[in-house]
């Protein structure tokens, strides 16, 4: 075999369709697109219209309210930090950017915020933009402390 006579296996690849390109082509004159209408033109956008009738998404019912301002925190649960602690990437002071340093957490975003899902067996300070309840009783429970700080801060 000499580099001259390679090929690809038969049928690998196909010659592009190339549209409006004489009689002879298959696709000529219209190319492929029926005759008149919107569609057979260019530039047609008509995701959701309906012809005139009242889309779908226009015809159901609204509920509810999207805050255009809310904060979005990173979660992290108990039981993942203190698994982190025992492979040694934390230590027992754990703050927001020690966090992020070993790869718990990928980003901050509006900050950081514990949940108490995994078990606590280690004394830790935790010091965090957020933490639900039962996450500061387990902490606490395991002989450490996790303070709140202020999310104005972060505003």
């Amino acid at each position: 075999m000499k580099l001259n006579e390679l090929r690809d296996n038969p049928g690998a690849t196909k010659p592009r369709k190339r549209i409006g390109r004489g009689p002879g082509s298959g696709t000529a004159k219209t190319g492929g697109r029926g005759i008149k209408g919107q569609k057979s033109r260019s530039g047609v956008a008509i995701n959701g219209y309906e012809g005139g009738q009242m889309p779908l998404y226009q015809r159901l019912p609204k509920r509810g309210f999207n805050k255009p301002n809310r904060k979005q925190y990173a979660v992290v649960n108990l039981g993942l930090i203190q698994k982190f602690v025992e492979a040694g990437k934390l230590g027992s002071e754990i703050t927001e950017d020690s966090l992020v340093e070993s790869g718990l957490v990928r980003r901050k975003l509006d900050g950081i915020r514990v949940l108490a899902k995994g078990e606590v067996t280690s004394a830790l300070t935790i010091s965090v933009t957020g933490a639900s309840k039962s996450a500061v009783a387990a902490v606490e429970k395991a002989g450490g402390s996790l303070t709140v700080t202020s999310a104005a801060s972060a505003e």
